[in-house]
């Protein structure tokens, strides 16, 4: 069980650690011929392709992504053309007959472009990266408002079998408060719409912490989502970070929820979903008994990426277009998030390469220890030990002191064998992995970089 007097005190700004070291060491030093220089040596993994299609036609109001509001089909048009030049340039740098693990579509709003927009993109890809696994994860993030069969018809021939379906809140005044309107009725449909094309993969996004939220309303919104039944849920603390996100400004800070209601809404939340069918994964996913991500996580197995968690083996990511994030064994990049720069680039046939980081053998050491921990909350310290040749207890003397509090709090055991954190200390994994963050000692961590870890 999860002690929730203990762990309500521990609410103070932190990373999300979707990468380590985190987006914030990214720096343009990082360039392209550092980010070719970087493709050369990593060779030897299999490969995850994101895109991101960035367009959306109006704004929520919660949202963090990198988005680029429109209502002009030649500006989606026209982004799909340097996609293609993107992935073509590509080619030259990077052997595309590797082995394609997983594939994501995100945004933006991937389902803002119609089925034969979405064929163009992805016969663009197949042209080019032509060994996807048979076993491939393949998903796109699905907004209900915009969602057809011919969408589905052509997302079903390619094989896609995962749909992740942006929900957030059905209570009314939530909906309203975040300019984010969709009935149940209609989210119902768009997965009955999946299902009849045999996705195995359903996930809905929820998230808790909107303004107008209440303990009774939520109760109502889970209600109707087991309803539906999805086989994954993406539980998200809201981040308001209206300083980083200018769409945030338009939330009434004095509608959000206290401390308090969100902690009361979290703790039924856990108990409401694993009294009825779910488990608990990592700090905020929950997936049905059955699901291979749980499977995973029973096995000390499971991983994740800038595309979430995934039970698939470690992968070389390769980011396409506006933004993306891609991720070796020793360095991340960034594209620019400039729409013009990033077009410039690929008129000059030159990769939209903006900033990264290559990472020391430090940072790679520690970049295991804070993504086993983030994914599966417990360390094999005597693998990590032989992997790096290290001392563990010698080389993280200073981090395990650190560690004292949370060890007398029963968060987390330590013994010569690994590093376990009880149920409570999973829902502060982030508080707990900061420990290990070399790069935070750097920095003033309350100066308006980071979201709330609770």
């Amino acid at each position: 069980m999860i002690d929730f007097d203990k762990f309500a005190k521990y609410s103070k700004p932190g990373p999300r650690y979707t990468s380590y070291p985190t987006a914030l060491e990214f720096n343009e030093n990082f360039n392209v011929d550092a980010y070719i220089e970087s493709l050369k040596r990593n060779t030897k993994l299999p490969l995850s392709l994101y895109i991101h299609l960035p367009f959306c036609k109006s704004a929520c109001y919660f949202c963090g992504c990198s988005v680029i509001y429109t209502s002009k089909e030649e500006k989606k048009q026209e982004y799909i053309k340097y996609l293609n030049k993107e992935i073509l340039l590509l080619e030259k740098y990077l052997d595309t007959n590797r082995e394609v693990l997983q594939f994501h579509f995100g945004g933006g709003t991937p389902t803002f472009y119609d089925a034969k927009s979405l064929e163009i993109i992805l016969k663009s890809i197949h042209g080019v990266f032509k060994n996807f696994s048979k076993n491939a994860e393949i998903s796109c993030e699905v907004d209900p408002r915009y969602f057809n069969e011919d969408q589905m018809k052509v997302l079903h021939d390619y094989g896609f079998n995962r749909l992740s379906f942006g929900v957030q809140d059905f209570d009314a005044n939530v909906q309203k408060a975040v300019h984010r309107f969709q009935s149940i009725d209609l989210v119902q449909s768009a997965v009955e719409l999946a299902k009849k094309y045999n996705i195995e993969y359903i996930n809905f996004d929820l998230i808790y912490g909107l303004p107008k939220q209440s303990l009774e309303s939520f109760k109502n919104t889970l209600d109707s989502v087991l309803k539906i039944k999805p086989t994954r849920l993406a539980v998200f603390n809201y981040a308001h970070v209206p300083w980083i996100k200018k769409t945030m400004r338009k939330i009434d800070e004095n509608d959000l929820p206290s401390p308090a209601i969100k902690l009361s809404i979290l703790e039924y939340t856990i108990n409401y979903l694993t009294g009825n069918g779910y488990k608990m994964i990592g700090m905020d996913h929950f997936a049905l008994e059955s699901d291979e991500l749980y499977q995973a996580s029973l096995k000390g197995e499971l991983k994740r990426n800038f595309q979430g968690y995934t039970a698939k083996k470690h992968t070389q990511t390769i980011g396409i277009g506006l933004t993306s994030i891609g991720e070796g064994h020793d360095y991340y990049v960034q594209n620019h998030k400039d729409l013009n720069e990033y077009k410039r680039c690929l008129d000059n046939e030159i990769l939209p390469t903006h900033r990264g980081i290559g990472l020391s053998d430090e940072d790679i050491l520690r970049k295991n220890i804070i993504m086993k921990l983030m994914n599966n909350l417990r360390l094999d310290i005597k693998h990590i030990e032989k992997k790096f040749n290290i001392n563990f207890k010698e080389h993280f003397k200073g981090e395990l002191n650190s560690l004292r509090e949370y060890i007398d709090l029963g968060f987390l055991e330590i013994n010569d064998n690994e590093i376990l954190l009880s149920h409570t200390g999973g829902m502060l994994v982030r508080n707990i992995v900061m420990v290990f963050d070399e790069y935070l000692r750097k920095i003033n961590i309350n100066d308006k970089k980071f979201s709330k870890t609770v």
